[in-house]
């Protein structure tokens, strides 16, 4: 008897166990956790492309072998689907180490992934923001220029960590900068280069208080939200605040932080992205964060929380957790 009852006890563990490791794939799970998925990735760009939520990350590593990007995609925020180097420095020859902070675009039925590569310090370094180009948001991508579009030092920013926003006429730009400067410049029809704005000039500086890196920018309600990361990437003070105004180019009046560090959950939280699920008006914050205890900087993990707004438009601090969201079934 006692032999029969270990059997049967055994075998629902086995069954349990079964529906649970397949529950990813048969809806079981409801909630996400943080993180959202297992590795050290930083930089997480978030979208939604081809009825499907997808999040494109910075591998978190030393410089020389950040050498690619990986993908992941999901139906629901919950169950999430690797994709392995949808780009690889091997087919974008003048890109050889960093190659940082992915951010993707689609464009009549192409789509765009913009990155960093190399870590230019000086002018007379090669390198900068690169942009690459599939018929699949899970690649393979392919070098779309073979060398950099932004390759230079303008206003004093570092070309990386490139945002590409679409404006309400139709107009894209690129949102980009580190060392504490941020530009905003035109992109051209087919991405292939840039467009001088009216008095001539290529690059204008929106630089707002605080800012060190990590931009990014949506609309809502038919203002502006410009967002950045302030404080060092390594340090436990790594944050993201806003600005609100009525224009992409500002001027951007710092608001405050809306993410930072909480010793009961984790340090160095910021370089961010945002989801907004427009059929249910849920806004998301994906972004990456270091686990207690960790000190190596690269050590980061990418998660997922929501995000709210008061009835003024401000955002609501964001609370970081280790559950997550609720799945939010993406509707076909």
């Amino acid at each position: 008897m006692l032999r029969s009852l270990v059997t049967s006890y055994l075998f629902l563990l086995l069954v349990s166990g079964c529906s649970s490791s397949t529950g990813s794939q048969g809806n079981a799970k409801q909630i996400s956790g943080n993180p959202i998925f297992s590795g050290w990735y930083a930089d997480p760009e978030g979208a939604i492309l081809n009825k499907q939520y997808w999040i494109y990350p910075t591998y978190s590593a030393p410089y020389n072998q950040q050498v690619f990007f990986d993908a992941f995609s999901s139906m629901d925020l919950v169950n999430w689907t690797k994709h392995d180097r949808i780009l690889d420095t091997a087919n974008v020859k003048w890109a050889r180490r960093a190659v940082w902070a992915p951010a993707i675009v689609e464009k009549e039925g192409k789509y765009y992934l913009f990155f960093g590569a190399n870590d230019i310090q000086n002018n007379n370094e090669f390198g900068g923001i690169g942009v690459a180009v599939s018929d699949s948001p899970a690649g393979p991508f392919k070098d779309h220029l073979g060398k950099p579009l932004i390759d230079k030092f303008h206003n004093g920013a570092q070309p990386i960590d490139q945002f590409v926003f679409k404006d309400k006429d139709g107009q894209y730009y690129i949102i980009y900068g580190g060392w504490r400067h941020c530009n905003i410049v035109r992109l051209n029809n087919d991405f292939t280069g840039l467009i001088p704005y009216e008095d001539g000039t290529v690059f204008k500086e929106i630089t707002p208080k605080e800012y060190v890196e990590g931009p990014f920018m949506f609309m809502r309600n038919g203002k502006y939200y410009f967002m950045w990361s302030e404080g060092g990437w390594t340090g436990p003070n790594y944050s993201v605040a806003y600005a609100i105004a009525d224009s992409p180019f500002g001027p951007f009046e710092r608001v405050g932080k809306i993410l930072q560090q909480d010793s009961a959950i984790a340090t160095g939280a910021g370089h961010h992205s945002v989801i907004h699920v427009a059929e249910k008006d849920k806004w998301f914050i994906v972004y990456h964060r270091r686990p207690l205890g960790e000190t190596d900087g690269n050590h980061r993990v990418t998660c997922i929380d929501e995000m709210f707004f008061d009835e003024k438009g401000f955002i609501k601090p964001v609370k970081m957790t280790n559950k997550g969201v609720k799945k939010l079934t993406m509707q076909n």
